[in-house]
């Protein structure tokens, strides 16, 4: 699926160090991350309201945040490939990060309120109706983002996107918590214990920790973070092979988005 998505959708898919390649394959990510969370969102949305499962509608909010955010990756892809102008002589690259930062942000946002009506679900209880459909929306969900985390890390690794790896590592922790969402169900369904609120709870704090990972990722650039070990290195034996060069001091790297650096 993923080869065909990419032979399909991304022109000259083996030159990744073309601008326009790039945005192609960022682009891709991005409609594949709405088609899916969307999906995901209506049909976790549709199993919580039949089995009044609040673990479930919280999965549910989650796949929304996430079509919102593949959203804003979009956009920040499409901002990105402008050229340089008089205002910007460095080009507008930055926007992929600042999108990853808005991500995060959202990201957060989501978690705390998770967690608020989880807690509520705690303290005013209420009985959760079994359904199997839930159960197989559920395990349907995680072979879903399963294969979009698999795709993202593939193409992020490709493009050397961080935006794309962190949706990556986002779709992993979706299949960790619709796992917890479904063993939770399971439980209830077999025992006496009542778990929704509770896994509920592990689910918004599985977020939001996620969520603090992702603004680290987002920030670190936008800050000036120091140029890996490599890079410099490579840029010193580039410098080294001219004639009559005796040495390197002082390098300074400045990371002005994604194959824009000047040094």
């Amino acid at each position: 699926m993923t080869n065909l998505l990419i032979r399909l959708f991304v022109g000259k898919h083996g030159d990744v160090q073309d601008p326009k390649v790039r945005t192609a394959y960022g682009k891709l990510s991005g409609w594949v991350g709405i088609v899916c969370n969307v999906l995901l969102c209506l049909g976790k949305f549709a199993a919580g309201l039949l089995s009044g499962s609040v673990s479930i509608m919280a999965d549910a909010a989650n796949n929304l945040s996430d079509a919102s955010s593949s959203i804003i990756s979009l956009l920040g892809f499409k901002l990105a490939e402008k050229s340089a102008d008089a205002e910007h002589p460095y080009g507008h690259a930055r926007y992929e990060y600042l999108s990853g930062l808005l991500v995060a942000v959202l990201v957060i946002y989501i978690g705390l309120q998770l967690l608020k009506s989880s807690a509520e679900k705690i303290l005013h209880p209420s009985p959760v109706a079994f359904s199997w459909i839930a159960i197989g929306v559920l395990g349907a969900s995680i072979l879903v983002k399963l294969w979009m985390m698999l795709f993202n890390l593939r193409v992020g690794k490709l493009i050397s996107s961080s935006t794309l790896k962190a949706t990556a590592a986002d779709s992993r922790n979706d299949c960790i918590s619709t796992f917890a969402v479904l063993a939770a169900a399971l439980i209830s369904r077999f025992t006496s214990l009542e778990l929704d609120g509770w896994m509920g709870i592990l689910v918004a704090v599985f977020i939001l920790w996620s969520s603090i990972g992702l603004t680290r990722e987002a920030l670190s650039p936008l800050l000036g973070k120091a140029p890996d070990a490599e890079l410099t290195e490579q840029i010193r034996q580039r410098i080294l092979s001219y004639e009559g060069v005796l040495g390197t001091h002082d390098l300074m790297v400045h990371d002005y988005g994604p194959n824009r650096m000047f040094a």
